[in-house]
């Protein structure tokens, strides 16, 4: 088949005059691809558009370190136009799925075949615009599975540590609840008095206490006092003494309690008492850790079911403070490298009917960017979120307003007004899909009908939201003068 023919049955060349055709036949040149060769990466500057004649290419796109695949093109598809036209870099990668042969178009041919066919033009536009349509749909469900598995990374990375301290309580427990057995019998042994046994009756409330609510001290401090009493059991011939004076460390028993102790009982059952009194406090402090690693078990997964506002109608009773706090909590895994997170926050903020699960993902968005931009900017010396809550003053009331400071290293006015359109991202190719804060835009703007401003420079960045705290009636209004404007 002649260039001409292939051509002409495209339809983007389809009404192109004959010499149109013919001149755009003689400065197309003609190019061979193998299997896994690379047409155009990500990010290169676009200069030619191409049509396939024969075998097929992948269009993907780096998401997170991981390729989405857009497309995959066939004979007669023409791909590349879309950064030719916009005159910005390439936004996805083209490679060879199978052997494959290309027609080249360069940008002065194919602006002229634009300038001289409308429906080129035309064709053009709706081939671009469906394919922008399939691009942005792919790439946000992208987005959405990625924000999960990273949400679901960081939830079960804080899921781990009280899950395995938990299992490590219950493992030593069982030695420890042996132990105590043990001692009871031996204790038993004793012939103890009532008076004896009303003296045991008060160290197992003060074991039960102390367990549950252990004391600080410094380190040097512990250790003057666990010297102290490891020689006053040497002075009462109790075996194994520096083994026993950190449980009586941490018992806090005061030199008269000590004195009663040693009084209350003959040499051969004090060391039995505080052998007793060991396990006890053993076994009563791994019962605190359990319950304390379950408590925290317990207190991630109800974050998260807050967070995702499980069971709940689509619209509802939104309380702000308590969607940031499960946010920030669900991203700790990523705050906790040396960003600061300081909460100033209106006690007298009213709750807002809203999506809450949405307006969740626009802090996620948010919070996870201030932190990536710490992070860049300060990868040493860590950084600092400020996240604040307000309610709007007249002439705003009947407003919420959050904003979310960082001290990372700004964005730059260029970007600044490019930062909520799709696929536009300031991080390198690969490590974003430019969707995060076109995603909170539609969020906050068309769906709640509020808005987001951002004023930045270097040093600190901060995002402001303002809420209705109905949605549902404000998007019967318009938004009175004096409200903020889109940035």
């Amino acid at each position: 088949m002649s260039a001409s023919d292939f051509f002409r049955k495209i339809p983007l060349f389809t009404e192109l005059r004959d010499d149109d055709l013919d001149r755009l036949c003689r400065l197309a040149e003609e190019m061979v691809l193998e299997v896994g060769d690379v047409l155009f990466e990500e990010g290169s500057q676009g200069d030619r558009a191409y049509v396939i004649e024969e075998g097929a290419l992948e269009v993907f796109k780096m998401s997170n370190q991981r390729e989405v695949l857009l497309a995959v093109l066939g004979p007669g598809q023409v791909l590349g136009e879309m950064a030719l036209l916009e005159d910005r870099p390439r936004n996805a990668t083209a490679r060879a799925q199978e052997r494959s042969r290309l027609w080249t178009i360069d940008q002065m041919q194919l602006q002229q075949l634009m300038n001289r066919s409308a429906s080129a033009a035309a064709s053009m536009f709706y081939t671009m615009l469906a394919r922008w349509r399939k691009i942005e749909s792919q790439l946000r469900q992208s987005e959405k599975m990625v924000q999960l598995g990273t949400l679901t990374a960081g939830v079960a990375h804080e899921l781990n540590n009280p899950a395995a301290a938990v299992e490590r309580g219950a493992v030593q427990l069982e030695s420890a609840t042996a132990d105590m057995a043990a001692t009871l019998v031996h204790l038993s042994q004793m012939e103890l008095t009532p008076e004896q046994h009303e003296v045991l009756d008060q160290l197992a409330s003060r074991v039960r206490q102390e367990a549950n609510d252990p004391g600080y001290l410094d380190a040097i401090a512990r250790s003057d006092l666990e010297d102290t009493l490891e020689q006053w059991l040497d002075s009462r011939q109790v075996e194994d003494s520096w083994e026993l004076a950190p449980t009586m460390v941490s018992l806090r028993l005061s030199d008269q309690e000590l004195d009663t102790l040693s009084a209350a009982f003959t040499r051969r059952q004090l060391q039995a008492v505080i052998r007793w009194l060991n396990a006890n406090y053993d076994t009563y402090n791994l019962l605190a850790e359990l319950r304390q690693g379950a408590k925290r078990i317990t207190t991630i997964v109800k974050a998260l079911k807050s967070y995702s506002y499980l069971d709940q109608a689509p619209v509802q009773k939104v309380d702000i403070h308590q969607g940031l706090n499960d946010t920030l909590l669900i991203l700790r895994h990523k705050l906790r490298q040396g960003i600061e997170v300081t909460r100033d926050y209106d006690p007298d903020l009213p709750l807002l009917e809203g999506h809450g699960s949405e307006l969740n993902q626009v802090w996620t968005n948010l919070i996870d960017n201030a932190a990536d931009a710490i992070l860049m900017g300060h990868p040493d010396s860590g950084g600092q979120i400020i996240v604040r809550t307000r309610v709007g003053t007249p002439p705003d009331d009947g407003w919420i307003v959050v904003t979310i400071e960082d001290n990372g290293p700004g964005i730059s006015e260029e970007a600044r007004d490019r930062l909520f359109e799709p696929f536009f991202t300031t991080k390198p190719p690969g490590a974003g899909t430019g969707l995060g804060l076109d995603i909170s835009y539609n969020i906050v703007v068309n769906k709640h009908r509020g808005e987001i401003k951002v004023d930045s420079k270097p040093g600190m960045t901060l995002f402001e939201v303002w809420l209705p705290v109905n949605f549902e009636r404000q998007a019967a209004t318009t938004l009175r003068e004096g409200k903020p404007t889109s940035a």
